[in-house]
Order: C-alpha cells, then structure tokens, then sequence
C-alpha cells in the first residue's frame, strides 16, 4: 500500500484503507483523497498533501507536522491529538472534526478554517481568527494564548477556562460564546467587544462583585 501512495497523485481515491502507523513522511499526496480511512498514529511528515480530500478518517495522534496541506479539507475526521507543527495549512478548512489536544505551534494558517469543530485543549497559539465568522467552536481549556480574535463573531462556541495571555478580543461579537471561567486579568483584551448581560454578570462575579 505504501508503494502505491508513494506514486499516488491527481485524482487518485483511497477508501477505507488501514495506514495505522505507516511511514508516509515526505510523499507527494496532492489532489488524493482519502475516504472512512485510518490513520492512526501514522507519520505523514513534511508530506506534500496540498488540495488533498479527507472525509471521515481516523488519525488519532497522527503526525503532519511541516506538511504542506495548502487548501486540503477535512470533513468529520478524528484527528484528536493529532500534531500539525510548523505544517503549512493556509486556507485548509476543517470541517466537523474532532481535534481534541492537536497542536498547531507555529503553523502557517492564512485563511485557515474551522467549522463545527472540537478543538477542547487543542495548541492554537498566536492563530489569527481576524473578521472571522466562528461557528460551533469548542474551544474549552484550549491555549489561545496570543490568538487574534479582533472582530469576530462567535456563534456556539465555547472558550471556558481557555488560556488567554496577551488573546485580542478588540471588537469581538463574543455574545454566542460560553466564557466561563474567563478572567479579566487584562480588560484591555476586550475593547469595544460585544457581551450579553448575562455575560457580564458572570465576569463580575469572577471579580468577586454581584450584580443586582
């Protein structure tokens, strides 16, 4: 099977396919998609997955770090605690996808998308949501510290107990996030941000203080 990926190219289709733990490091993957496929624990490093189609596949702490998957999609895929460091996912569009505890540490991630997604303690520092329209997010004890937020609008999304050191919530339409456990150690992060009054009872009363 690893032969044939390692000549894999085009329009090529690879449907409930067993790569669990393969060596996929460095192969030219793009335009194949992969369908009901299992990936788990298996290494795709530095592998040229440009344009590449996911839809539904198991890759549990798989590794894509410094892959190329420049607009790639990924449609309800299990990619929990999967590692994406350095890769290069620039327009990529990850769409109902588990991504529990994935890493994304220094990612190029221009125009990169998430939609309906669990991203619970997923690694999304200094990720730039700018303008963006967040919907169905969970990103609950995920580390969004140094994220751009400014401007966005957060629809169904949660952000409970995330980390926020020096996250830019300027302008942020934050009334459909859940944002408890969320501090106001820095009040500045949340210039011109748009609450709910129920939201702004539950920060004063991280204050300590009661609204009544």
């Amino acid at each position: 099977m690893t032969e044939l990926l390692a000549q894999a190219s085009g329009a090529l289709v690879f449907d409930g396919c067993d790569f669990d733990g393969a060596d996929l490091s460095r192969l030219d993957l793009q335009d194949v998609e992969f369908r009901n496929c299992s990936l788990v624990e298996t290494s795709l490093y530095a592998a040229k997955l440009a344009r590449s189609r996911w839809q539904r596949c198991r890759g549990g702490r798989a590794d894509f770090d410094s892959a190329d998957a420049v607009d790639a999609r990924f449609d309800g895929c299990d990619l929990n605690n999967s590692s994406w460091r350095r890769a290069r996912v620039a327009s990529a569009t990850f769409a109902g996808c588990k991504l529990t505890g994935a890493n994304f540490e220094e990612a190029g991630h221009l125009g990169l998308s998430f939609e309906h997604s669990r991203l619970a303690g997923a690694d999304l520092r200094r990720l730039s949501f700018r303008k963006a329209r967040l919907v169905g997010l969970d990103f609950q004890e995920a580390d969004l510290s140094g994220c751009d937020f400014r401007e966005a609008i957060f629809e169904e999304c949660s952000i409970r107990h995330a980390h926020l050191k020096d996250t830019r919530f300027d302008g942020a339409d934050l009334r459909g996030a859940d944002i408890a456990g969320v501090r106001l150690s820095n009040a500045g992060m949340f210039k011109g941000a748009i609450i709910s009054t129920r939201q702004a009872a539950e920060l004063m009363r991280e204050l300590g203080l009661l609204v009544a």
